[in-house]
């Protein structure tokens, strides 16, 4: 007999344009990406799809067994934009193709733009995954919840009571302003695992593993568009893949991870942290200060390369605590206005366009008479430093 053939699940998303604002997908859009699609589908490019959106983004999630980063399944989801982004031009939809920043395709869509998540694997019997959309948000807010899913017992009974999933996971962590990654073991590193990805807008976890086998069980899109472009163009919304069930955490558990609205930057023209709220798809447009950052969870068993589903997971009561706890949160933040912690810190205004602001009034700054005071002191002090420098063998 020979191997399985591996199924591979790819989702990529884009801003191609809105209605009314940062606000919601036009259905129209979503129909000529369907479109696209089923025409990929009818030539064996992909098995399977299913188009939907997250607030402003527009959300292609494919089955196929072409692999990883497939240079005709990135064409298609590139058509799929092009051709969104025409309709959005033609109905006046604000910022249409915003995540597209380049005119033509070049193999791949990573670094043009859109958020990719992909995952290969062999199918198990029932192969149930979960797939998670933010919006006004960047990649390293899936940094915590990715945790509590695979490392903190917490929130995961089975690390403790199931011994598939005793022998713990691997994190890789992607550095977005080096192009690196570690692999970090859980739960012999999870101190350093901390470190590094309790920074998230540096630090994202990118995948996790699963220690015994190397088997994949979730993949996060890293890219950060301000980072490709050298300027802010929009905030990075993010797409996750998590396999659910036997070797890996319940979809319980993982879903138990968005339970609490922890804190996210992103919100209003990226500049701001507010809290990621779980919703139900008809929940998934952004209106109150643009905002807040809102993630879906639509679950999917996957056979035969084909997408069986999907259920709105988020939608549901148990979810309402979550959400009325990022009500008052939300309120809780927009008191501060423009004050940080709600704004950003400046490391991250870097990318926004408050150095336009600052490049405006650079020439109204003008030097304290204290600082000219204290000038020839510490230049006296630096000097008499270096000579006693200098005498030391």
């Amino acid at each position: 007999m020979g191997e399985s053939p591996k199924t591979t699940v790819s989702v990529i998303k884009a801003d191609i344009g809105s209605l009314a604002g940062h606000h919601i997908v036009h259905p129209d859009t979503i129909a000529v990406a369907s479109r696209v699609l089923a025409e990929g589908k009818s030539k064996g490019v992909i098995v399977d799809y299913y188009v939907t959106n997250v607030g402003d983004d527009l959300q292609l999630i494919m089955t196929h067994r072409k692999g990883v980063d497939n240079e005709q399944v990135h064409e298609l989801a590139w058509r799929a934009f092009k051709e969104a982004t025409k309709v959005a031009k033609d109905l006046g939809l604000y910022a249409a193709g915003q995540d597209l920043l380049s005119e033509a395709f070049s193999g791949n869509v990573r670094g043009l733009g859109p958020g990719v998540a992909e995952m290969e694997f062999v199918e198990r019997p029932s192969e149930p995954i979960i797939v998670f959309m933010a919006d006004k948000t960047e990649p390293g807010a899936f940094n915590l919840p990715m945790y509590r899913i695979f490392a903190d017992p917490f929130n995961t009974a089975g690390l403790v009571i199931d011994p598939r999933l005793h022998g713990g996971f691997k994190f890789v962590v992607h550095d977005v302003f080096e192009g690196k990654e570690i692999t970090l073991n859980a739960p012999e590193e999870i101190y350093d695992l901390l470190a590094l990805i309790g920074t998230p807008s540096r630090f994202v976890v990118r995948k996790v593993l699963r220690k015994s086998d190397n088997e994949i069980g979730a993949v996060v899109s890293v890219e950060r568009l301000s980072l490709i472009a050298g300027r802010y163009v929009g905030k990075d919304d993010p797409v996750a893949i998590v396999r659910a069930q036997s070797g890996f955490p319940a979809a319980g558990e993982i879903l138990e991870a968005f339970s609490h609205p922890h804190l996210v930057a992103g919100w209003m023209r990226g500049s701001h942290h507010g809290p990621l709220m779980p919703v139900g798809m008809r929940y998934a447009k952004v209106t109150r200060f643009d905002g807040p950052p809102r993630v879906v969870a639509l679950g999917f068993n996957v056979k035969n390369a084909k997408l069986i589903g999907p259920a709105d997971l988020f939608d549901d009561v148990a979810f309402d605590e979550a959400r009325r706890m990022a009500q008052l949160v939300t309120d809780y933040m927009r008191r501060h206005g423009p004050f940080m912690p709600h704004r950003l810190g400046p490391e991250e205004m870097e990318y926004t366009t408050l150095p336009e602001v600052l490049e405006k009034l650079k020439d109204r700054f003008v030097e304290t008479e204290a600082r000219k005071a204290a000038k020839p002191k510490v230049e006296s002090e630096l000097l008499a430093h270096k000579s006693q420098s200098e005498d030391v063998d």
